[in-house]
């Protein structure tokens, strides 16, 4: 291919990827480089913003583990002062808990509300103001026109949304561009010192659109996501010298 059409394919690629909902996400370097591998599945290479993401979840280990992967994504996200909100039917969240993903407890807003209704309305409400960095909902179900709705309403506003569905009973086709399965690995830790170690995670991207998908396990360490293979390669190395 000569370099003329390449561009021109490269070209196309930027305009045509914003009709489809992606959004550049100036100013989140940090993420994209944290991913590491895992962002080569994205188009462009660029963790998609100003879109909608749908978590499946299994068991209260499965929602607990994808929680904290998501809080990963929005201490990035949310970097200079951002605020996000997160609505469900409880507060499972432990507000503290927050900062070993390097982020404040008061620049969260929870809202808990008991029906689904309600909750699908009150999400929908956030994702359309524009200076939120993100917003999380706790869904058991959504159908195809609500996320609809949502798509529309980030795509105009420029905030990332994240639902989170426990124990869904339909997996239902919807309009979110990114379909991520997250489940919990257990920790290990680093030169005998006690503890439970690192947040560990398998990652399943399920479906990416215009994208990649594909499986990887990844921790929280040092306020960033690692790959767990290039951890336990360095740590190999170094029981090697002093061995």
């Amino acid at each position: 291919m000569s370099s003329s059409n390449a561009d021109i394919i490269a070209q196309l690629r930027k305009e045509i990827l914003p009709l489809l909902g992606f959004r550049s996400n100036i100013g989140n370097s940090s993420l994209d480089a944290g991913l590491g591998l895992l962002k080569y599945s994205f188009p462009n290479a660029l963790f998609p913003t100003g879109a909608m993401h749908e978590f499946l979840s299994k068991g209260l280990e499965g929602k607990t583990a994808t929680a904290g992967f998501i809080a990963g994504i929005l201490s990035s996200l949310m970097q200079n002062n951002g605020v996000s909100v997160w609505v469900g039917p409880s507060q499972t969240i432990f507000p503290p808990a927050l900062k070993a993903f390097g982020i404040d407890p008061d620049k969260i807003i929870f809202i808990t509300l008991k029906r689904e209704k309600d909750i699908l309305w009150a999400m929908e409400e956030a994702l359309k103001c524009g200076g939120l960095s993100a917003v999380v909902s706790e869904l058991k179900e959504v159908s195809f026109t609500a996320s609809r709705r949502f798509q529309l309403a980030v795509e105009q506003s420029g905030v990332t949304g994240f639902i989170l569905r426990y124990n869904a009973n339909n997996i239902n086709t919807n309009a979110c561009i990114a379909r991520w399965r997250v489940a919990p690995i257990p920790g290990v830790s680093y030169n005998d010192l006690p503890g439970i170690g690192f947040p560990r995670w398998n990652i399943d991207l399920i479906k990416i659109r215009n994208g990649k998908p594909g499986n990887w396990q990844l921790e929280w360490a040092a306020g960033k996501f690692r790959h767990i293979n290039k951890v336990a390669a360095a740590q190999h190395e170094q029981r090697k010298k002093t061995a």
